[in-house]
């Protein structure tokens, strides 16, 4: 199977977005506030929000199952406070939920979570439960920083986010660290604030010892990891002086990278720095760069071409990065598909 870690509900039928800006409009006039009720979306319309987009480009790419979460920049946690965020992330997994239940061949659910700035994470675990116990979900999205952009909340490492950890660890899943939305103007959203957090969040698990708590948490860290393994040397260099043990013995029991790198060097640099065991292959299609690459004449996003082609990976490492870390990462992933026989 090609089994891609990272795919995000951006095609979702515009009358979502539409009771969104209601709901933003009214946090200063509470009378316009819309009801959840109010919004109505039919299985056929999700069926068509799919089918001529996602699921027509997984079969032409050759991708059998997407792990689908809602839009990662309509996340928006700076946006109102946790009654906004609670109201808008049941609405976005349901959603999700409803279309791995009309392709469950095709998708399975990664829950957004209801985080707020300054507000407890432990609010967020009735949202994980839910979507873990009713939904069959396999992970969530955690945001390390919901302020978009400002960074002002405590680190992954902190207690602050234990509540959650203890959670994760229980129901063995795993989290894609993902921010949403930046509101700072200095921090493009997909071509900086994304990056930029994947960078600190390794960052900040690296100058910790988060993992002496949490032996069985797992992080998966979008977009290829963001700067880290460019960077490798940088960072082995700062364990080695911060008096932390070898990288692969400090992190990389619990830290996953994923495939999003729209370029064949991109992709042949990972697989060279990166242990095989460490990646997960992802497309985050239909995502952040929708375009055709003219140097190749193939979309940018078309990223099992690159694990294809790389000559770092032979048959059996390929498969590892298509299918067998995915299912070991993500063992509810697994244990769904066997109940499928796949």
């Amino acid at each position: 199977m090609i089994i891609d870690c990272h795919g995000h509900y951006t095609t979702a039928p515009e009358a979502l977005e539409t009771w969104r800006g209601r709901q933003i409009a009214g946090i200063a006039d509470p009378a316009s506030r819309p009801r959840v009720a109010e919004l109505k979306i039919s299985d056929d319309e999700l069926r068509e929000s799919i089918e001529h987009n996602q699921l027509r480009l997984m079969r032409e790419r050759g991708s059998d199952l997407t792990i689908f979460s809602p839009r990662a920049s309509f996340m928006a946690h700076h946006v109102g406070d946790f009654e906004v965020s609670a109201t808008w992330a049941a609405i976005c997994n349901e959603l999700c939920a409803r279309v791995a239940g009309l392709f469950p061949d095709h998708f399975i659910g990664a829950a957004m979570l209801p985080q707020s700035p300054g507000v407890d994470p432990a609010t967020c675990i009735p949202e994980l439960e839910r979507c873990v116990t009713e939904y069959g979900f396999v992970g969530i999205n955690l945001n390390p920083d919901p302020s978009g952009g400002h960074w002002t909340g405590p680190p992954l490492s902190d207690r602050h986010w234990y509540p959650l950890y203890e959670k994760m660890v229980e129901h063995d899943i795993p989290a894609m660290v993902h921010v949403s939305t930046s509101c700072n103007a200095c921090f493009h959203t997909t071509g900086a604030h994304y990056l930029n957090a994947d960078t600190t969040a390794f960052m900040q698990c690296l100058s910790a010892d988060l993992f002496t708590d949490f032996p069985t948490l797992r992080f998966v860290i979008p977009h290829g990891g963001g700067a880290v393994p460019y960077h490798w040397g940088r960072f082995r260099g700062l364990a080695q002086a911060l008096k932390k043990p070898l990288l692969e013995d400090h992190l990389l029991k619990n830290i996953f990278f994923d495939t999003c790198v729209y370029h064949q060097p991109g992709i042949d640099l990972l697989t060279q720095v990166i242990p095989v065991e460490n990646i997960l292959f992802a497309s985050e299609m239909i995502g952040a760069v929708r375009g055709i690459d003219p140097q190749t004449g193939h979309h940018f996003d078309d990223t099992r071409r690159y694990v294809d082609a790389t000559p770092r990976l032979d048959a059996r490492t390929r498969h590892q990065v298509f299918e067998g870390n995915a299912r070991r990462v993500y063992p509810r992933l697994d244990r769904a598909l066997k109940a499928r026989g796949r």
